[in-house]
């Protein structure tokens, strides 16, 4: 009981901080989301956010998608921040299939900036040939 309300007041918190973070002055960076069609089908287990943040900078526990908290980080070869989700909790999210549907991404850095970058991609729902 414990660990399900403190999940709970955590989600919260989380929620609470991205509606301030897209309300408040933030800057806006650029994102490029993996994969940028989205086959509901899929057996891919994440999506990947690439930035032009410095990964150095990045409170990592700040960072959401469309208030889906991050799975994993790393830096790309120019030191930027990449982060990853779990695929099924995007497909989770209310998306319109075979239209284009918006991914806010956000976060703060350590100097109490907030970032945002959003980028459209299209949702689908095919079953392949070899899945038949």
């Amino acid at each position: 009981m414990k660990k399900n309300i403190f999940t709970g007041l955590i989600i919260l918190g989380a929620m609470l901080l991205t509606i301030n973070i897209t309300d408040s002055n933030a800057y806006e960076i650029l994102i490029d989301v993996s994969p940028n069609v989205l086959n509901m089908q899929s057996k891919g287990s994440v999506v990947t956010v690439h930035t032009n943040v410095d990964y150095d900078t990045v409170i990592v526990s700040s960072v959401f998608l469309n208030n889906v908290p991050i799975s994993y980080c790393k830096a790309d070869d120019l030191g930027y921040f990449v982060a990853k989700f779990d695929m099924n909790d995007i497909k989770d999210l209310e998306l319109t299939n075979g239209e284009y549907n918006t991914l806010c991404f956000v976060g703060v850095t350590d100097d109490g900036l907030a970032f945002t970058g959003s980028q459209d991609f299209k949702v689908i729902d095919v079953i392949s040939k070899g899945q038949k």
